[in-house]
């Protein structure tokens, strides 16, 4: 229990809340103390609005985007206030105003951030209308907490400079350590290796995340400040991780060969995944160690292991013969040399945090690590392309500024206590998807029904306003800790802070409450119905351009690979570059397949093709990857005619899958079985040429031939895969699209 709490109170939401609580509790507490209870209350507010822009970014981008989104949210508040006692101006305007607030999301997360705090500015402005020079001064105030909160972020990165990046990194070998243990687990003989694969790529959502976090910061950090020991090391970590990952999904084994192959001798396979787990196991308790700022010791021996795994091998040569165990022997072999470059990488993560690591200088890479960084610039021609109803942005722009319109004008007609708390819901809940609106309307309602009937509980025994304050604060720290982690608690800790300081405020909490729960069922019913009704954006309509992106990256990416198997030399940054987007366009794949599960099973349309293609591009991604890591790790011969000529009936495949998604017109294959044929000489042609090449090296020995042989057989075993994968993502997709031609 202990550990969970320390845990709990390192992370990194704890951090932010702290800061936030911090930067609203401490202007409220010193403008009291000197009879100004509102200015401090206002500037407190200021703070909360401000602080949703404070993502992971280098110290430059943090600053600036701190202080325009104070700025942002100052103004937004002043002008409802000037415009509001002119009835026939301000309805349209507060629409336009609204709408705009909302559009600015389509300039990236920070700009979605800046958004969410103005139109939470522009709800709450009507708790408390001002006038003429007080609206001025009102807004003034809410800039000042702005700003305040911008010092308690600096005091908060200049104490701990490097713990933000330390915590990131522990998730990042957390959520690899889980990637490496379910690679274990489909080792197990009735495992279901199909639903193992959707968890992992559920997890490279989770991983993609957690990597451009720390891209962000680390590689921001060297482009505008310079180097440093710590930030230097945390890249070295950082990019070990990504191999790490690349080599576990470039690795893929024959699990049904396997377990038919040593069905008499199943102890050389546990022995793989008992090595396995130990790997995960490792990363594990880095992971912990980490996050608790403790000093890293090793406790698995994995040398051990590997030579745990190494006498199997041996015993289950002894056992067979040589000559008929020699199938088993390569294939545990190659499991051997996997598990091998996993420990070397295991190992260099390991020395970063038991002992100084000096060796690698990125002082010559800054300007092509930074090509990683996603660009940071806004054009006013982004926004004007997405006036359209084409653009998602647009639609949900559009949706939410009506369904806040209509929340206001029944909030007046109607006699409700606080009309901004009906606004408040529907900006806090209401999301692009259905999905997702969805259960934060039902986490926002549950919460405030229990968090309101906990406080009211709490009030009405304890009538001590310290305790009360106490209590109020306690509610706001740990309720914005869990607002990205768990909505439900979150939603009823922050009822609990709002009653509570309501009861300090006012007697009449029961009304306070009463009202505050119609306002959250008011303001999530429309957001719900809106989602519904209102221009929906529904995943299926968006599946097409997810599946032609995910696609389109793992094609750029073979073409990189193939390119570098042609040309050789140094590894290019366009390579990387390649890799990574198909990560990121894989794990959006699954995040928009994840969003329609959430939707109703009536717009659930192509589901079973959508997860077959996501299966497919996971599967083409982990060939590419384990022919890319084969090509940089062996020193091997110029690519032959055959070799492009099966990557180019791949790529055409993709090419064609690409062009069918965007229903343009195709050129149809009118020769299939002639490529067939084709295919199978060429496939032929490979074997003929690698194994006659080996065996015409003087320079090898027998054992490092065999070797040798198997190493290229196992290459074209991934030709042939890619090509059949590929025809089944071309197959899938006319499918996909004969169903859904819209």
């Amino acid at each position: 229990m202990f550990d969970r709490i320390v845990k709990f109170t390192n992370s990194t939401s704890f951090i932010n809340a702290s800061k936030v609580t911090l930067a609203s509790v401490v202007p409220v507490l010193f403008f009291n103390f000197l009879g100004y209870f509102e200015i401090g209350f206002t500037i407190a507010l200021g703070a909360f609005y401000t602080y949703p822009s404070d993502i992971p970014s280098n110290l430059k981008h943090k600053i600036k985007g701190i202080v325009v989104t104070a700025l942002i949210v100052s103004c937004v508040n002043l002008l409802v206030n000037l415009v509001y006692p002119f009835p026939w101006l301000f309805y349209p305007f507060l629409g336009i105003l609204l709408f705009l607030s909302s559009m600015i999301s389509v300039y990236g997360q920070r700009a979605t951030m800046a958004s969410f705090s103005a139109l939470l500015s522009i709800s709450l402005s009507f708790a408390h209308l001002h006038e003429g020079w007080e609206a001025v001064l009102h807004s003034s105030y809410i800039f000042a907490g702005g700003l305040f909160y911008l010092i308690v972020s600096l005091i908060f990165h200049y104490v701990k400079p490097h713990r933000y990046v330390e915590l990131q990194i522990a998730d990042g070998i957390r959520l690899t350590a889980k990637y490496l243990k379910l690679r274990g687990d489909l080792w197990n003989p009735d495992a279901d290796r199909k639903k193992i694969i959707e968890k992992q790529l559920h997890l490279q959502v989770e991983l993609n995340q957690i990597h451009e976090n720390l891209r962000q910061v680390l590689i921001g950090n060297r482009a505008t400040s310079g180097d440093s020991s710590q930030n230097r090391k945390m890249l070295i970590v950082f990019i070990t991780l990504v191999e790490i990952q690349e080599l576990a999904l470039s690795t893929s084994f024959d699990h049904n060969k396997l377990h038919k192959k040593f069905s008499d001798h199943p102890e050389a396979l546990r022995s793989y995944q008992n090595l396995a787990y130990k790997l995960a196991s490792t990363l594990k308790k880095l992971s912990k160690s980490v996050h608790k700022a403790s000093k890293y010791i090793s406790v698995n021996d994995l040398k051990k292991e590997l030579d745990g795994l190494q006498s199997a091998i041996d015993a289950y040569k002894n056992n067979l013969g040589k000559i008929e165990a020699s199938e088993g022997v390569w294939m545990l072999t190659n499991m051997l040399k996997y598990a091998q470059k996993q420990v070397e990488k295991i190992k260099i993560v390991e020395m970063a945090f038991s002992s100084a690591i000096h060796s690698f200088d990125f002082k010559e890479k800054n300007k092509e690590l930074e090509k990683f960084l996603t660009p940071q610039y806004y054009p006013i021609r982004t926004l004007i392309e997405n006036f359209s109803f084409s653009s998602t942005f647009f639609r949900h722009s559009l949706r939410l500024t009506i369904t806040i319109m209509l929340g206001f004008i029944i909030g007046k007609l109607l006699p409700f206590q606080n009309v901004y708390w009906i606004l408040l819901t529907i900006v806090v809940i209401m999301r692009p998807g259905y999905g997702l609106t969805k259960e934060r309307s039902y986490n926002r309602v549950f919460g405030t029904i229990l968090g309101g009937l906990i406080a009211f509980g709490i009030v009405s025994l304890v009538h001590n306003h310290i305790a009360i304050s106490i209590f109020a604060i306690v509610c706001m720290l740990i309720g914005i800790s869990f607002t990205q982690s768990n909505y439900k608690i979150s939603t009823t800790l922050v009822t609990m802070y709002v009653v509570f300081v309501y009861g300090i405020l006012t007697p009449n909490i029961l009304e306070v409450i009463q009202f505050r729960i119609l306002d959250s069922l008011v303001g999530a019913t429309l957001a719900f119905l809106a989602n519904y009704y209102l221009w929906p954006a529904w995943e299926f309509l968006n599946a097409a351009s997810f599946l032609e992106k995910s696609i389109e990256a793992n094609k750029n990416y073979l073409q990189e690979i193939a390119e570098y198997y042609n040309k050789k030399g140094t590894l290019p940054t366009s390579y990387r570059l390649a890799r990574k987007n198909a990560f990121i366009e894989i794990g959006n794949l699954m995040t928009s397949f994840q969003r329609m599960v959430q939707e109703p099973k009536s717009k659930q349309k192509q589901l079973p093709q959508i997860n077959k293609l996501a299966v497919l591009n996971h599967s083409l991604l982990s060939s590419s990857a384990s022919l890319g890591t084969y090509i940089q790790s062996h020193k091997t011969t110029s690519a032959s005619e055959s070799f492009n000529f099966v990557i180019d009936i791949v790529i055409s495949n993709l090419n064609h899958s690409i062009t069918i998604l965007r229903h343009e017109k195709t050129s149809i294959y009118k020769n299939k079985d002639i490529n067939k044929e084709k295919l199978t000489f060429h496939f032929e042609e490979l074997k003929r040429k690698n194994f006659s090449r080996l065996e015409n090296d003087n320079e090898l020995d027998e054992n490092a031939r065999e070797s040798k042989m198997q190493e290229a057989q196992l290459v074209i075993e991934q030709l042939i895969w890619m090509t059949d994968l590929s025809d089944k993502i071309l197959t899938i997709t006319k499918e996909f699209i004969a169903k859904n031609p819209d």
